[in-house]
């Protein structure tokens, strides 16, 4: 494992949103991901939660002591401020961040003291995003849009009648790094102007916005065929997954006229394809046709595959333009060079997790990652945020706690 970088990340004076704070109350995936992309970036990210966590505090995957590394991972970089919901007093310092810091970032839909127009009243300026399942303001979750999005209909074995879903809940990252987006862009739009805006974004509709941006609605409006399923192949081009010789699977994929010549010469079919495309009266240079016509092209290449091993298969693909990567699993991606030394990956000692290298972010500014900070444990920073920022006294905060409208960890006011 490397270590974490000679740099010691972003200077916070000199971070992209350094000065911009955010309170953020919100569970699960979409609003956590916009919230800890914008701490990556320098903004002070305060995470509202109910006391003893949210839904998502002591989600899977877990550890033997039954922490959530999940909710750790969504959560690097943030401040936890920890209050009963339910508590009028506890309700109105929650609105008092709001008003103080001016962001908020949220998908508790239905809290009328998180409404904008009530906040707004009081903070003309404020950036109010609001994430819903459904624009209609009605509940789903990214497994549920996907099965509305057409995806699974088109996923898995071209022989398959029942819908495949994928692991990754893509429209839930996607979502989220559309609100820090719209977050970013209301505050130069704030910065200019001293506008503030509300933002409302449905889960449902950025998963259709995406359907739509990739042409399959229109293809389906305009009287198409149709997409059906393909395996693993790839919709208009030539993609394949390939075994080799000791079990391994490679993913291939031939984009242009380039990458097929190189795979049939890779593979030493370049007459068999050549006397093919004689046969069939098309042009391979065409990827159209080596879509159409895949079945047969992946019966030629699959035997040199056959006879290699991983090893040969990979050391004879990296000589050449083919696109091209071996099936992985988690543990064998958590070995790869390619994360471990990687300035992105970070040595992070998480309290109550261990240290492990966490991901900062994909992009680099001039040359350096922002710098990866652990996350909280939940109301880590009750008392430091109600000191700094709202102006209570330790006797205050002692009180708010012993009336159970916050909970606060000794370390912050000790």
């Amino acid at each position: 494992m490397n270590s974490t970088p000679s740099t010691d990340g972003l200077p916070s004076s000199t971070a992209p949103l350094a000065g911009v704070r955010v309170v953020e109350v919100s569970s699960f995936v979409a609003a956590p991901l916009c919230g800890m992309t914008l701490a990556h970036l320098g903004a002070d990210v305060i995470r509202v939660d109910p006391i003893g966590g949210a839904a998502d505090y002591k989600r899977w995957p877990l550890t033997e002591d039954n922490e959530s590394i999940y909710w750790a991972g969504l959560n690097k970089g943030k401040r936890s401020f920890a209050a009963d919901f339910r508590n009028p007093d506890a309700q109105q310092l929650i609105r008092d961040l709001v008003i103080d810091a001016g962001i908020l970032v949220t998908n508790a839909a239905g809290r009328q003291w998180l409404d904008y127009d009530e906040l707004a009243a009081i903070r003309p300026d404020l950036i109010h995003v609001l994430g819903l399942g459904r624009a209609d303001g009605t509940g789903a979750v990214d497994y549920t849009v996907n099965a509305a999005a057409g995806f699974p209909r088109v996923t898995g074995p071209e022989n398959l009648s029942d819908p495949v879903n994928h692991v990754l809940p893509a429209w839930d990252v996607a979502c989220g790094l559309y609100a820090a987006l719209s977050i970013a862009s209301a505050v130069y739009r704030r910065e200019i102007t001293g506008a503030g805006t509300k933002i409302v974004l449905p889960l449902e509709d950025v998963a259709f916005a995406t359907v739509g941006n990739l042409g399959y609605l229109a293809e389906a409006q305009l009287g198409g065929s149709g997409r059906t399923r393909i395996g693993n192949a790839v919709y208009g081009t030539y993609g394949c997954d390939f075994a080799t010789a000791d079990g391994a699977r490679f993913m291939i994929v031939a984009l242009t006229p380039r990458h097929f010549r190189d795979l049939t010469e890779l593979t030493g079919t370049a007459a068999a394809v050549t006397a093919l495309e004689a046969a069939l009266d098309v042009d391979f240079r065409d990827e159209g046709a080596r879509f159409e016509h895949r079945h047969v092209l992946d019966s030629l290449f699959g035997a040199w595959f056959g006879k290699r091993t991983a090893a040969e298969v990979e050391a004879a693909l990296g000589a050449t333009s083919i696109l091209h990567e071996r099936y992985r699993t988690f543990a064998e991606l958590a070995r790869d060079p390619r994360v471990t030394d990687n300035p992105m990956f970070q040595k992070l000692d998480q309290p109550r997790i261990g240290e492990h290298l966490a991901p900062s972010t994909p992009m680099s500014f001039d040359g350096v990652h922002p710098t990866v900070r652990p996350a909280p444990a939940n109301g880590d920073d009750t008392a430091a945020v109600l000191s700094e920022h709202l102006g209570l006294t330790d006797d205050e905060i002692d009180a708010l706690a012993a009336a159970g409208a916050v909970r606060t960890q000794q370390k912050d006011h000790a």
